[in-house]
C-alpha cells in the first residue's frame, strides 16, 4: 500500500455551498448541482477509528465494501447499514466480490495472501499466497482469474477464481498499483515507479507491451472505457491521462485535484471520474469521442476522499474520508468522523 499524505481540506472550486453539517457523527459539503450536475446526494456515517484504502461495489446486491485496515466493512448504500464484516486480516487493502461466483477476495498485506470469503456469510472459505504486500486487484472474465497486484513484489499473482489456486506469477519489472481488466482476455496496470501502463495477457500470463504514461507520474488509478479502448489512469502530478488501449498513444492529459488515488469510468455516461483527497474534490471527466476529452467540473468533496467507485444501477460515484489530527495521514482518524459520500445527480 502506498502511504499518501493528506493535505488540510480547502475549497477547490468555488461553488454555491448551501450548508455544512457539523454533527456528532463527522461533517461533509453539501452543494447545489453545477454544470455538471454531480452533487453530494448523500453522507452516512460510519463507526470506527481504522484507516482505509480501496472500495468496491456490488450493485446488484446493494453492497459497498470498505478496507478499515484490519476487517472488511459491508455497507448497504440504500439504507446506510453496516450488514456484516470480513474479519481477522492484517492489513487489507480491500475485498474484489466476483458475484458470478458467489465469492470475494480480500488482500492480507502482512500475510502475503488473498483470504477467500463466502459473500452471502463473508466467512472466510479459503487461502491463497501472494506475492509481498497484495495490494489492488481486477477479474478478469475471459480467464475467470483474479488478478493481485504485489506492490512490494513488482509482481502479479493470477488465480483461478472459482478453484481458488495460484495460476502463476507475471514479473512486471515495477511496482505495481491498480489493474483494469478489458473484457477480451488482457489486464492492464499501472506501474508507478516507471510512469507506464504494462498489457499483459491474462491467459499465457506475459508482459505483452510497456507504453509510457508522460506527460503523467505516478499514476495510481486507473479505468476503462472498453468499447473505445480507452485508459484513462489518475497521476500525482495532478494529471489523467488517456491512452489508446492497442496502440499506447498518450491522447489525452486532463487536469485533477491533488492527491488522487482512483479512477472510475461510466460507460452509460461516458464520464470519467479523479477523486483526490488532497484538493478535496472529484473531476469529472467528459468522453466527447474517443479522442476528444472535456473536464465538465470540478466539485468539492472532502479532505482525504482519494479512492472511489462506481454504483452501476445508480450511477452514482462513492468515495469515503474522515477527519483527522494535525500532521496526520489517512490511517489516524478521528473518531465518529468516518463518512462515505454518495455523489450523482
Amino acid at each position: 500500500m502506498r502511504q499518501k499524505q493528506i493535505a488540510v481540506f480547502t475549497a477547490a472550486s468555488i461553488g454555491l455551498v448551501i450548508c455544512v453539517l457539523l454533527a456528532g457523527f463527522g461533517w461533509a459539503i453539501l452543494a447545489s448541482p453545477g454544470p455538471s450536475g454531480y452533487h453530494i446526494l448523500k453522507t452516512i456515517h460510519l463507526p470506527g477509528t481504522e484507516g482505509w484504502d480501496y472500495l468496491t461495489m456490488d450493485s446488484a446486491a446493494r453492497i459497498l465494501y470498505i478496507s478499515r485496515e484490519n476487517h472488511i466493512d459491508a455497507v448497504n448504500v440504500d439504507t446506510g447499514v453496516i450488514v456484516g464484516k470480513v474479519t481477522g486480516l492484517d492489513g487489507t487493502n480491500g475485498l474484489l466480490p466476483v458475484p458470478e461466483l458467489g465469492r470475494g477476495f480480500a488482500t492480507n498485506e502482512d500475510k502475503s495472501e488473498a483470504v477467500i470469503v463466502d459473500l452471502k456469510t463473508l466467512q472466510k472459505i479459503g487461502t491463497v499466497k501472494t506475492g509481498k504486500a497484495p495490494d489492488s486487484f481486477a477479474y478478469e472474465p475471459v480467464t475467470k482469474r483474479v488478478f493481485i497486484m504485489n506492490s512490494a513484489g513488482a509482481s502479479a499473482t493470477a488465480i483461478n477464481a472459482a478453484e481458488g489456486t495460484v495460476a502463476g506469477t507475471v514479473q512486471l519489472d515495477g511496482q505495481p498499483e491498480f489493474v483494469v481488466a478489458d473484457g477480451k482476455g488482457s489486464v492492464f496496470i499501472n506501474i508507478t515507479d516507471k510512469n507506464q501502463i504494462v498489457e499483459v495477457d491474462a491467459k499465457a500470463l506475459k508482459v505483452l507491451h510497456r507504453w509510457p504514461l508522460a506527460p503523467g507520474e505516478g499514476p495510481s488509478g486507473i479505468s476503462m472505457d472498453r468499447k473505445n479502448r480507452r485508459l484513462f489512469s489518475a497521476c500525482d502530478n495532478q494529471k489523467m491521462i488517456v491512452m489508446n488501449a492497442d496502440t499506447g498513444k498518450v491522447v489525452a492529459a486532463l487536469r485533477t485535484g491533488a492527491g488522487t488515488d482512483a479512477s472510475v469510468f461510466d460507460p452509460d455516461t461516458m464520464n470519467a471520474f479523479a477523486p483526490a483527497g488532497g484538493a478535496g474534490t472529484l473531476t469529472i471527466i467528459h468522453e466527447d469521442s474517443p479522442d476528444k476529452f472535456s473536464v465538465l467540473e470540478e466539485i468539492d468533496t472532502q479532505s482525504g476522499a482519494r479512492t472511489a467507485t462506481l454504483d452501476t444501477k445508480t450511477h452514482n460515484v462513492i468515495t469515503v474520508t474522515a477527519r483527522h489530527g494535525h500532521g496526520s495521514t489517512h490511517l489516524d482518524v478521528l473518531p465518529d468522523t468516518f463518512v462515505v459520500l454518495v455523489v450523482g445527480k
